[in-house]
């Protein structure tokens, strides 16, 4: 069973960070995650915590905890229901936790409560974990419903003699239940002399939005007044309900009996719980706001940072470095809608969406000279050029990509500049480097020596979720992941350097076991040769960095290159209209396009295949894929077969809702002691990455906010000014002491790997 994860909770604490109550957060320490799922309507989240109990969190916001739930479903349902003559019939839209029910239980009046939530998944799930709140779903007197309760309000007119609306937040759907047409069915649905009671917000954080909702509700029930209580795990500490009656002459701050078993409600609670502090009453009564104006960071000298692009990596790096209000980020993509696509998802006034051609030099020097640090996450042909502006504007620049020739260069021209251009902090460069130094300098205290270094890394779907013939989908353009596969290799073997061309590479790919749980083949990755000096080991004979993949993944690869379809070439013939089998048959070379034809053609090329099964599964793959479909039409690209067939892989190898990737990546040292005897150490990042959302922005990959978080540490180091990273020149995390301090921050937000001697 995977090990549960969920990206509002990092290091062992759940961060409840949201843009409705920006610049304040609340954090609560996990023992465990007990439940991960999306439903139809919203994101689950039950945790342990360490001091309030179980914690329920719908779409990143906690709902309830199991030490401080009952101060809110108390107040919510018995101030309306205490201050009415004789409720019988009780309705409760929402609240499939339970907890309002139970409350509503506690009247020995009301002989029927109907509970309405749309989501099913919130009482299954409260079942389990809430039971001191959803048991009441038995009592004879309750009735749940699980539909939408605007319909159900419609259906039910003049039934109930009091109604409770336990809502979310007014975010998405549950914006309708802060609106009047919802509203005049609550007051549609009561008796004569009915009370409504609904969730309010809160004064810190949402008055003018309970100011507008007191005037809407005052248009439709001859009282409303607004009622507060106190709860520790809600934004503020407190939160409040707006509450109304059809009965003109009702005082709902006038307790009338006295309700047994309460925790928190008392008769005075629900008197005091109408007064409001003074600028509470000003904003209410008055429309008047008297609170102190801040101008946002005021006392702040904001540090400016460019960032360019605005893919996956790019979400959790502008969320990490937008956590504190000391940091503006400019987010520049070629397309405006790219970049305001990202900045929506981030606090106000921190961020702001440019339009940029880093093609234009003037526009990019221009727009790095206005900031203290550019991250270039475009492709890495563009970062000598975000360097050279870099350089020229005295802008330190940060990449998470490996130190390329054309990078090098520029050396000796940032330290004239004075700026540091840093590199290779992500995972796959970055974590990685983190943590074989860490090894290396910890053996070499000890007195011992490396003598062979293997380091294999993959980002691939989750096991279950592998289910095409490569094993694997992508995130963003295919076309790298399969030009990186006839990539040319050198390692170090027996002290010698070994070279094997691109076209070669897959047939050297070889099981490469880390866990029983999964079928790796791996395979060596651009140059491993210069890690020797990079990572001090003189002595290593062996030296392999490599790539892991499923199994399936080198052969399928290999034919799509044999017979043609990762070609580069730009050709004439590629045109809308073309179906896919007569694209085939022209990159084949095949006298017609019929199915059996085209296959017949394919054998022929790749010369045989190992067993009549691998056969069988390669043919399959690409009819699959629609190679040899003669109505499914192509969407060309680029003039090129390879970047045609990266069209339409996107369309079926992408991740789809509730889908999640893993990133697996190993370092396996081999070390000599002064003794002669040898040892096999290993240190193991193993992350499952978040369901695939398209609700919910944060849901990141295990690749995403494994390359995206280093890399805003690295970046919030170098705006605090860390020297040992801002050291002038071209540099990446290879020195000690950086590695240390970018290893230990990266711990902090739950990114380690798992040493072992084997």
């Amino acid at each position: 069973m995977p090990v549960l994860s969920h990206p509002s909770i990092q290091d062992g604490w759940f961060r409840e960070i949201n843009p409705q109550w920006a610049g304040q957060a609340m954090t609560l320490k996990v023992n465990k995650i007990l439940h991960v799922e999306k439903s139809l309507y919203q994101d689950v989240l039950v945790f342990e915590s360490e001091t309030y109990g179980n914690v329920l969190v719908l779409d990143g916001v906690i709902q309830c905890t199991e030490r401080d739930e009952f101060s809110y479903q108390e107040m919510i349902a018995h101030i309306p229901l205490n201050s009415h003559p004789n409720p019988t019939d009780v309705l409760v839209i929402g609240g499939g936790d339970g907890g309002v029910v139970r409350e509503v239980l506690r009247h020995s009046s009301v002989k029927n409560v109907v509970l309405c939530d749309i989501d099913e998944a919130v009482i299954r799930v409260s079942k389990l974990y809430l039971p001191h709140m959803s048991s009441v779903f038995d009592d004879p007197r309750v009735t749940v419903f699980v539909g939408d309760g605007f319909k159900f309000l419609q259906e039910h007119e003049g039934t109930y003699d009091v109604i409770v609306t336990d809502s979310s937040d007014p975010v998405g759907p549950a914006q309708a239940l802060f609106e009047k047409p919802y509203f005049q069915l609550l007051r549609d649905a009561l008796k004569d002399g009915g009370s409504i009671s609904t969730q309010g917000e809160c004064l810190w954080v949402h008055l003018p939005l309970i100011t507008e909702l007191r005037t809407m509700a005052q248009s439709l029930f001859p009282v409303a007044e607004y009622a507060f209580t106190t709860i520790p795990t809600y934004p503020a500490g407190q939160i409040g309900f707006m509450v109304c009656s059809k009965d003109a002459s009702r005082d709902l701050s006038k307790p009338l009996r006295q309700v047994p078993g309460t925790i928190y409600y008392n008769n005075d609670v629900h008197k005091a719980a109408f007064v409001l502090p003074e600028f509470g009453k000003s904003m209410l009564n008055s429309k008047k706001n008297i609170l102190p104006v801040l101008k946002k960071g005021a006392n702040l000298q904001a540090k400016k940072v460019l960032l360019l692009g605005s893919g996956y990596v790019a979400r959790p790096c502008a969320d990490f470095l937008t956590r504190t209000a000391d940091v503006h980020v400019t987010i520049a993509c070629r397309t405006l809608k790219a970049a305001q696509a990202l900045a929506d998802s981030l606090p106000d006034g921190q961020v702001t969406p440019i339009s940029l051609d880093v093609n234009d030099t003037p526009a990019l020097e221009k727009a790095v000279a206005e900031n203290d640090l550019v991250i270039s996450l475009i492709p890495y042909t563009f970062h000598a050029a975000v360097a050279k502006a870099g350089i020229k504007g005295k802008t330190n620049v940060l990449t998470t990509s490996y130190i390329s020739p054309a990078l090098r260069e520029l050396d000796d021209q940032a330290k004239a500049a004075g700026i540091c251009i840093f590199n290779e902090i992500g995972v796959d460069p970055g974590v990685d480097h983190l943590y074989a130094i860490k090894t290396i300098e910890e053996v070499k205290a000890k007195g011992g020596k490396i003598k062979k270094f293997f380091s294999y890394c993959g980002g691939l779907p989750a096991p279950q979720f592998a289910d095409n013939p490569l094993g694997y989908k992508f995130s963003w353009s295919p076309k790298g992941v399969l030009l990186a596969s006839g990539n040319p290799a050198s390692w170090l073997e027996n002290g010698q350097k070994q070279d094997i061309s691109g076209t070669d590479l897959m047939s050297i790919a070889k099981p490469y076991y880390i866990s029983p749980a999964y079928g790796f083949v791996a395979y060596p990755n651009r140059d491993s040769t210069p890690f020797r000096e990079f990572y001090r080991i003189p002595d290593a004979e062996h030296i392999v960095r490599g790539t892991l993949r499923y199994a399936v993944f080198p052969s399928f690869i290999t034919t799509l290159n044999k017979i043609g379809f990762l070609n580069q070439d730009v050709v004439d013939w590629l045109k809308d209209g073309l179906v896919w089998s007569e694209v085939t048959k022209k990159v084949l070379g095949a006298k017609d396009s019929e199915d059996v034809t085209l296959v017949e053609k394919v054998k022929e090329i790749v010369g045989g295949f190992p067993s009549p099964e691998e056969e069988e599964r390669i043919v399959s793959g690409l009819r699959w894929i629609g190679l040899f479909n003669g109505e499914l039409k192509i969407t060309p690209r680029n003039n090129t077969v390879v970047d045609t067939l990266c069209a339409r892989l996107e369309d079926i190898m992408g991740f789809s809702e509730g889908e999640r990737d893993i990133l697996m990546l190993q370092h396996k040292f081999v070390v000599e002691w002064q003794d002669g005897k040898t040892q096999t150490l290993t240190s193991t990042l193993e992350h499952y990455g978040a369901p695939t959302s398209l609700r919910d922005p944060t849901a990141y990959s295990a690749m995403a906010l494994l390359v995206g978080i280093p890399c805003g540490i690295a970046a919030r180091m170098i705006l605090n000014g860390e020297p040992l990273l801002t050291r002038p020149g071209v540099h990446g995390p290879y020195d000690p002491a950086v590695a240390a301090i970018l290893r230990e921050a990266c711990e902090n937000e739950g990114i380690g790997m798992v040493e072992k001697v084997l």
